[in-house]
């Protein structure tokens, strides 16, 4: 589903090459985690799985469907639904649990099939045996999907059905308008298909779905006349169904305008209003998108509209935003990853990943699927199949400025990261506490155990120990962020070294949290640390610490505050001339050691770890400046005229050969020679900058 190199897709194969590998470690990647999701969801107890078929559950652990339907209010399915659900009234809850997780697995394998297949840019077997068990993993990992699994849901079915429907409509427009109208009557607001159907010309399917839809609703109303009353009339379509319709999980114009505060007359009247408004501007946008030939972003649009002008619109009846990522968006090749990478993150993450915890960012992240909805459904400009930029977009090589937004939305998530794997890493006390000592007694072995007498003299300085809290509190943030600021928007080339080394020392960092979990001095109990931002600790207390309950305080190895302003001080001496900026990046990591110290944070050889890892990150940037893609990148536009010859050039874009390099950098504005390999020699990037 995410935008690839259409090249790139369809050249997988031939048995035994590197790409036949690929491909196999793809569909195994894919089986994994659709094994892990199913064992998952079996391992739990049975009480806490299928939650929404509990209304089903009897005394004897089966399937009972006596008694109304809504009356324990965790069923919020049509009553067409519950109809459906009669044969499995027989069942016995332990066989159906398998049962149903496996079905379930089979429907998103084939969701992922039929996306692919409707991907235009996916052409011939091998480019969907490719992309299949892509489309699959990031169906698995998705929470719609994962909610699916865990509530016991059927919210794949009218998916998969709606989809099958608009991609076949022209080949078989009764079956098309059948599936179409049996997915509406399971999910009502699937019926915008239909709607499509009739603008795209498949006025036959229309009208099928239409009546399957009218069929399948009456013959709820006769065989349960009383739940259907309760769904469609007391509850408005299943609008009072379920959790409080202002809850976060409900991502519909709905529940946003109920969370605002907005209730009665005004709110039901500002909805409708809004819900017709979407509801035509993405039916415009879908139909054209359809005659395009892009069914999947169509089906897609539709489904985003779907989700915002229903009453409710659930977790697990969202899956259509992820199915946005098909489209193609932005000019430059730079930018195409822009839609689908902040598309797959709100479906897979928490909120919390997306935005900072500031106050006024915390709405679009609690609202970000609503967001994305919206935002393809009626706002965002997909690339047509006509355009020249559909698969030529402007390139934007190693030279250029990376996009911004995407920078921003890996580093705010690698950030998420950091703090839950550093919260997440072993943190047992006993064993973090040997570790310290085997730390304390190398240190003393060696003579550097200074510590402990640094510590002892901060705190006699009030006015200095002040100073190192705040120090150890700020800077460690900020300044690393506020010179990849600079580099950005003064020497885009540099930041793309400077930002990949930081990233691999800081995914260093965590693998040593993890592996040697290590307790600061000021945790250590019986050695006299004091903690001086934190007062006196209860050694007594198994928990101790004022911190300790709210994140991992025994990931002390490496000490990436040190490592991070040893990262700083080597950019701003390999950037600058100027020997006072040099002198104050060279203190920068001096300055850290000492206060890591001074607060009892950090042992000697913390510091020597943060080093060690910022030196294996510069090295790896290295070489992958020099061997990964960037160098493919940079010789990709000297060699691009010669094998597209058969193409026209885009518009506005004519780029000489053997001079793509040089003007990409002239035009980002890089003014001194690029921080690439270190002590590794000149890599091709250097030799194509200009030089001042």
């Amino acid at each position: 589903m995410i935008d690839t190199d259409r090249r790139a897709v369809a050249g997988v194969p031939r048995r035994g090459s590197y790409g036949g590998t690929a491909l196999v470690a793809l569909w195994l990647l894919a089986l994994a985690l659709a094994a892990r999701q199913a064992v998952a969801v079996l391992a739990r107890p049975p009480e806490e799985r299928f939650a929404d078929l509990a209304a089903w559950t009897g005394e004897r652990g089966v399937l009972e469907v006596s008694g109304p339907l809504y009356e324990g209010g965790t069923f919020t399915g049509t009553p067409f639904a519950g109809l459906a659900l009669r044969p499995l009234t027989n069942a016995a809850e332990q066989v159906l649990g398998v049962a149903w997780t496996l079905g379930t697995l089979l429907l998103v394998a084939a969701l992922g099939v039929v996306a692919v297949r409707a991907l235009p840019w996916v052409t011939g077997r091998t480019a969907r045996l490719a992309a299949a068990p892509v489309a699959i993993s990031l169906l698995v990992l998705s929470v719609p999907v994962r909610n699916t699994f865990h509530l016991g849901q059927t919210s794949i079915i009218p998916v998969l059905l709606a989809l099958c429907g608009l991609l076949y409509a022209a080949r078989t427009p009764r079956g098309a308008g059948a599936a179409v109208g049996l997915a509406a009557a399971i999910q009502p607001t699937v019926l915008l298909f239909a709607p499509l159907l009739w603008l795209t010309g498949r006025r036959r399917a229309a009208a099928v779905a239409g009546g399957v839809f009218a069929g399948c609703t009456v013959l709820a109303w006769a065989a349960m006349p009383s739940d259907s009353w309760t769904y469609w009339v007391h509850h408005v379509a299943g609008a009072g169904l379920g959790a409080p319709a202002d809850g976060l999980a409900n991502q519909s114009l709905h529940g946003l305008l109920l969370r605002l505060g907005l209730r009665g007359p005004l709110e039901i009247a500002l909805f409708a209003a809004l819900a017709a408004v979407v509801a035509v501007v993405a039916l415009r946008r879908a139909a054209r998108y359809a005659l395009d030939g892009q069914l999947l972003l169509a089906a897609a649009l539709t489904g985003c509209a779907a989700v915002a002008v229903s009453p409710a619109a659930w977790q697990h009846q969202q899956l259509w935003i992820l199915l946005a990522a098909a489209g193609r968006v932005g000019r430059r090749s730079g930018d195409r990853l822009v839609w689908p990478v902040f598309l797959v993150l709100v479906m897979t993450l928490d909120p919390a990943a997306l935005v900072p915890n500031l106050p006024f960012l915390t709405p679009f992240g609690e609202n970000a699927p609503l967001l994305a909805a919206l935002l393809a459904a009626c706002v965002l400009p997909f690339v047509s199949r006509t355009s020249p930029l559909w698969d030529r977009p402007e390139y934007s090589g190693p030279f250029s400025r990376p996009n911004l937004m995407l920078e921003l939305l890996l580093i705010r998530v690698g950030y998420w990261l950091y703090s839950l794997v550093r919260s997440l890493a072993p943190d047992g006390r006993e064993l973090a506490e040997s570790h310290g000592r085997q730390i304390l007694a190398i240190e003393e072995a060696l003579r550097l155990d200074v510590e402990h007498w640094l510590n002892h003299a901060v705190v006699k300085v009030g006015w200095l120990e002040q100073s190192m809290n705040l120090y150890y509190t700020s800077l460690h943030f900020l300044v690393p962020i506020s010179l990849l600021a600079v580099l950005y928007v003064r020497r885009p080339v540099t930041y793309r070294w400077a930002r990949t080394s930081l990233s691999f020392a800081t995914l260093l960092g965590l693998v040593g949290f993890w592996l040697y979990p290590l307790a600061p001095p000021r945790l250590m109990p019986g050695l006299g640390y004091i903690d001086t931002a934190h007062g006196p600790q209860d050694f007594d207390d198994p928990d101790f610490g004022v911190l300790t309950g709210i994140s991992n305080q025994y990931a002390a190895m490496p000490s990436l505050h040190v490592g991070w302003s040893l990262w700083c001080a080597v950019v701003v001496v390999r950037l600058t001339p100027n020997r006072w900026l040099r002198a104050l990046g060279v203190l920068y990591p001096v300055l850290t050691t000492l206060v890591v110290m001074g607060t009892a944070n950090h042992y000697l050889l913390d510091a020597v770890g943060g080093a060690a890892v910022v030196a294996a990150g510069l090295g790896i940037a290295a070489l992958w400046q020099r061997h990964g893609p960037v160098r493919r990148a940079a010789a990709e536009p000297a060699a691009g005229p010669a094998e597209r010859t058969d193409r026209p050039e885009p518009a506005g874009r004519t780029v000489p050969a053997g001079r793509t390099e040089s003007r990409e950098a002239g035009e980002t504005g890089e003014t001194a020679e690029p921080v690439g390999a270190v002590a590794a020699g000149p890599s091709p990037e250097e030799t194509a900058a200009p030089r001042p």
